[in-house]
C-alpha cells in the first residue's frame, strides 16, 4: 500500500515496521511530529521526557535490556543529549538504539544553525541522511539493522525540508511485537564506562568504524548515478534531490551515509568524472573529508556556508562559477513577494501583561527559550538576552554577581524550567545569588505544539 507522508510521519512508520519498542524524546521543531506520530501506534511505548539527556539515558536502559529504542530531538537538543549519546557509542547495546536529529538550516525555529553531522565524527558513530519520505521510513529500518549488526547507536539526520515535505511512501508490514526479554545483562566491562574498561572499548570503537566504512561501500543507500562526465556532484539528503533538479543529466554520487564515508566508492566516482563538486548545506563536512583523501573537490568556494541551499540557490551559484549555462532553466523564488508576518503570543495569553509590566519597570531581563521570548519584540522590548534552554537563570545569577546598579529579573517557562532551569536555580540559591526569577507557567510546552 502507498501513502502520502511527511518525513516525520514516515520515520514514525519506519519505527513501527522496524519493531521499535520504546521511544523517548523532547519536542522541538522540526522534530516534534515524529514522536507524536509514534504515539499513535499502541505497539510502541512513547513518552515526552523532561529533556533530551533524560530521553537518551532512558533509551539506553531500554536497549541494554533488549528492547529496541528510539530518541528524537531537534538539532540543539543534541547538545543536551551528547554526554549520554557518546557513552553509548562505547558500550553498544543488546538491541537497536537509534537517534533522530532534525536540523534547521535557515534558522526557521532555532537560536543557531549548527550542523549536527559533526557529532558523528566527534562521537564516532554512523549517521544516515534520508533524501525523502520513502528513505525516512526505509532508513529507520536500516538504522535498526545497522545498530544491531555493528553494536552501535545509529543517528539519522534530517532537515526541516525532509521533516515536513510530503512524498509517496510504499508501506511495509508492521513489525512482530510481543517478544519477551531476559534478565538484565551483567556485563560490567561492556556497559560500565569506568575509565579502565572504556579505555579497552575505545579500540573496539575504532575498529567498528573501519568495518562500517568498508561495508558502506556496497550499502545501497550510497550509490553512483552515472551521467555526463564533465561534472560529478556528491550530495546527500534533500540536497541530492535539488542537484537532480538543477543537473538532471549529470553524474551524481548519492550519499545516504555521511559518516563514515564510503571511500572506495568516492574514489571510483572521482576517477570517472573530470570535476568533483560537493554540494551540502552549512559546513563543508563532506568536502573536507573528500579533499583529505587527496581528491581536488570544490564546494564552499561555490556555495554559501550559511542558510539553506534551495534549487534556485544552487543554480545561481553554479551560474556564477561557470558550471551552469545561462540557457539552463531558471528556478523562481516567490518568497520575497509574500507578505511578512511576525509571530504573536496567543490570544488571551497572560504573558502579555507580564511583559507589559516589565517594559514599564525598565528592568534588565534575562530571557529564555519558548513562546515568551516574543516579549523581546515590539511593543514590549522587555527581554534582553536569550541563549539556551535554562540559561536565563544562570545569566541572572551572573548579572547579580556583577554588581549591576539596578535590580535584575529573568523569565523562564514551566517547560523550560523543568528541562534545564532547576539546576541553575539550585546553584543560585546555594551561592546566595541576587535576582528575581519569574516562572511563566502556562501548564504546557506551548511553542512546539502544546505537548504535555
Amino acid at each position: 500500500m502507498k501513502k502520502l507522508l511527511s518525513g516525520n510521519e514516515a520515520l514514525a512508520r519506519g519505527a513501527l515496521e522496524a519493531r521499535i519498542e520504546i521511544a523517548c524524546g523532547y519536542p522541538g521543531t522540526p522534530s516534534s511530529e515524529i514522536l507524536e506520530n509514534v504515539s499513535k501506534y499502541k505497539e510502541i511505548y512513547s513518552e515526552w521526557s523532561v529533556n533530551e539527556k533524560v530521553a537518551m539515558d532512558a533509551a539506553a536502559g531500554a536497549a541494554y535490556s533488549g528492547r529496541r529504542a528510539l530518541v528524537t530531538t531537534k538539532q540543539v537538543g543534541m547538545n543536551v543529549m551528547s554526554d549520554s549519546l557518546f557513552y553509548t557509542a562505547y558500550t553498544g547495546a543488546e538491541a537497536a538504539l537509534v537517534v533522530v536529529t532534525a536540523d534547521d538550516p535557515g534558522l526557521f525555529s532555532s537560536q543557531n544553525e549548527q550542523d549536527n553531522r559533526h557529532y558523528a565524527k566527534l562521537g564516532k558513530f554512523p549517521m544516515l541522511e534520508p533524501c525523502d519520505s520513502q528513505e525516512c521510513k526505509d532508513f529507520m529500518i536500516e538504522a535498526v539493522d545497522m545498530s544491531e549488526r555493528f553494536d552501535t547507536p545509529v543517528v539519522i539526520r534530517t532537515t526541516m525540508r525532509t521533516s515536513h515535505s510530503k512524498s509517496v511512501v510504499e508501506l511495509g508490514a508492521p513489525g512482530s511485537y510481543g517478544r519477551e526479554v531476559g534478565p538484565f545483562p551483567r556485563n560490567i566491562e561492556k556497559y560500565n564506562s569506568m575509565c579502565t574498561w572504556a579505555r579497552k572499548r575505545h579500540y573496539i570503537l575504532e575498529q567498528r568504524l573501519l568495518d562500517i566504512e568498508e561495508w558502506s561501500n556496497t550499502w545501497p543507500g550510497n550509490r553512483i548515478e552515472w551521467g555526463g562526465r564533465e561534472y560529478g556532484f556528491i550530495a546527500g539528503g534533500i540536497i541530492y534531490e535539488y542537484v537532480k533538479q538543477v543537473f538532471p543529466e549529470a553524474s551524481i554520487l548519492k550519499l545516504g551515509m555521511c559518516y563514515p564515508l564510503p571511500k572506495k566508492l568516492i574514489r571510483e566516482f572521482a576517477d570517472g568524472v573530470r570535476n568533483v563538486i560537493v554540494v551540502e548545506e552549512l559546513d563543508p563536512f563532506i568536502e573536507e573529508q573528500v579533499r583529505a583523501m587527496g581528491i581536488p573537490a570544490r564546494g564552499k568556494d561555490i556555495f554559501s556556508i550559511c542558510g539553506e541551499l534551495l534549487p534556485e540557490d544552487i543554480a545561481e551559484s553554479c551560474r556564477k562559477a561557470g558550471i551552469l549555462k545561462d540557457t539552463a532553466p531558471a528556478f523562481s523564488d516567490t518568497s520575497e513577494s509574500l507578505p511578512s508576518r511576525s509571530p504573536l503570543l496567543c490570544s488571551g495569553c497572560p504573558h502579555r501583561s507580564t511583559f507589559y509590566n516589565l517594559s514599564q519597570m525598565k528592568v534588565p531581563v534575562a530571557g529564555d527559550i519558548g513562546c515568551y521570548n516574543l516579549g523581546t519584540l515590539p511593543p514590549f522590548n522587555a527581554q534582553h538576552t536569550m541563549g539556551a534552554m535554562g540559561a536565563s537563570v544562570g545569566v541572572l545569577h551572573g548579572m547579580g554577581l556583577s554588581g549591576l546598579p539596578e535590580p535584575a529579573v529573568c523569565t523562564i517557562g514551566d517547560g523550560t524550567f523543568f528541562h534545564a532551569g532547576v539546576a541553575p536555580l539550585l546553584n543560585m540559591v546555594h551561592n546566595k545569588g541576587k535576582g528575581t526569577v519569574i516562572i511563566m507557567d502556562n501548564r504546557t510546552t506551548a511553542m512546539t505544539g502544546h505537548q504535555d
